[in-house]
């Protein structure tokens, strides 16, 4: 058994077995857990997927929202014990890999348009 072999055994008991469908583009609710003194709470992020990085058991999204008029964007990973649930609200048409020109527009222009698909 190669070294390979035994990281990838040891990565697959962290993967998570409920992750949705993700593209670039999609508005996703993720479902942060917070933990303040000796309690935790799951805290809702919700934004616009621009970024997507699959590494297996290092993949990550990049998040962004508008948050008092001020762009915020949050990198998670998707099979990260902090997260407890990701959830996709609408999907995104989009012809590109990463959405990094959204940093640079304002308001309207920020919209994405809108994938029906059957399956959501």
């Amino acid at each position: 058994m190669s070294a390979q072999d035994i990281i990838r055994s040891i990565e697959a008991e962290y993967y998570k077995k409920e992750t949705p469908e993700i593209y670039v583009g999609d508005t996703v609710r993720v479902g942060v857990i917070i933990q303040e003194g000796n309690k935790e709470r799951t805290q809702p992020y919700e934004g616009t997927v621009i970024a997507k990085r699959n590494g297996g058991i290092s993949a990550t999204i990049t998040v962004r929202r508008i948050f008092q008029g001020i762009g915020v964007e949050r990198v998670f990973l998707v099979h990260s014990p902090r997260i407890e649930s990701i959830k996709v609200i609408r999907r995104g048409r989009v012809r590109r890999a990463k959405l990094y020109y959204l940093r640079d527009r304002v308001g309207k222009a920020t919209r994405v348009k809108q994938r029906f698909d059957r399956k959501l």
